[in-house]
């Protein structure tokens, strides 16, 4: 597919992976991501018998046809476009592409779906469903208390070192995406949990073992990001509770909102870097508007 020595697609893609992580300082969730964009069009590509270093801004935009004609979403095209323009990036500067024709690529405006919200009966049942009576339990206790109490990520979870946990004070340190840190406060019930595991449970699980992750499996190890999601799996089936991890997040912004907390200030509890990002959140209340708009505005109400 390239001039020179033929290379495989897998050998493109590996390279191109390393790029992202080492040139471009990509995340390794951004950085998969697009791998598995820019892995669609060399394969597009293939069928199409084009090579790569021939390929033209008509040909890219045929791709972003091809894929949208298969039913893929805006969204989706979009961080398609995000990938093929650091894929053109990377030609570049591997002198396969004498400039980044990806560039030409207008990004479309799309919508970004609302994201799932619990209701506070719902995370209670879902958190209530963890069998606290084993060390595991009192880990997983712990760890979803946590990732709804203070809005993490998963990745944020599952890499969070001891060593920034601040039981007393009841705060974490938690490095979220571009190694960006923030500091999010706890409360008294997940300063509870926390304090079980840490005391009970996780010196029986990692036993003479160094690990400096807060959060570790039943070997003794530092929890998966894959570890975390097929816990609240069983999660879900037990309570009945139909989500996703991530939803607790979302959980946590929306109550916060609902509660009456600045919008400024969730932007802080949740690492977003553009304010935007978070004003998604403040569409789930709109019950609570109307509820506000009819008891507060006089307009033309009627007298009973």
């Amino acid at each position: 597919m390239e001039d020179g020595p033929k290379l495989t697609i897998a050998v493109i893609l590996s390279r191109f992976y390393a790029d992202l992580i080492l040139v471009e300082r990509r995340s390794p969730e951004t950085a998969e991501t697009y791998r598995l964009s820019v892995g669609g069009f060399l394969h597009w590509c293939e069928k199409e018998h084009l090579k790569l270093y021939s390929v033209t801004v008509q040909n890219l935009f045929y791709f972003l046809v091809w894929r949208k004609t298969g039913g893929t979403t805006e969204l989706t095209i979009a961080k398609d476009i995000s990938a093929l323009r650091s894929f053109g990036a990377y030609l570049v500067r591997t002198g396969i592409w004498g400039e980044n024709r990806a560039l030409e690529l207008d990004r479309p405006k799309a919508a970004r779906p609302l994201p799932r919200v619990l209701s506070i009966e719902q995370v209670d049942r879902l958190l209530s469903a963890v069998d606290t009576t084993t060390p595991l339990g009192l880990r997983d206790s712990a760890l979803f208390e946590l990732i709804y109490s203070c809005g993490l990520r998963i990745s944020e979870a599952a890499t969070m070192l001891v060593e920034h946990v601040h039981l007393k004070e009841h705060v974490l340190m938690v490095c979220g995406k571009g190694d960006k840190e923030r500091i999010v406060p706890f409360g008294d019930a997940a300063a509870a949990k926390l304090s079980a595991y840490l005391t009970d449970a996780r010196p029986q699980l990692v036993g003479r073992k160094i690990v400096g992750e807060v959060f570790v499996n039943y070997r003794g190890e530092s929890l998966s990001r894959k570890g975390i999601w097929k816990r609240f799996q069983e999660l879900e089936k037990i309570s009945g509770v139909h989500a996703k991890v991530h939803t607790l997040r979302h959980s946590f912004a929306t109550h916060l909102l609902a509660g009456g907390a600045d919008l400024r200030s969730v932007q802080e509890l949740l690492g977003h870097a553009d304010l935007s990002t978070t004003q998604i959140y403040t569409h789930i209340d709109d019950e609570q508007l109307r509820k506000c708009h009819r008891d507060y505005f006089p307009g033309h109400k009627t007298s009973s």
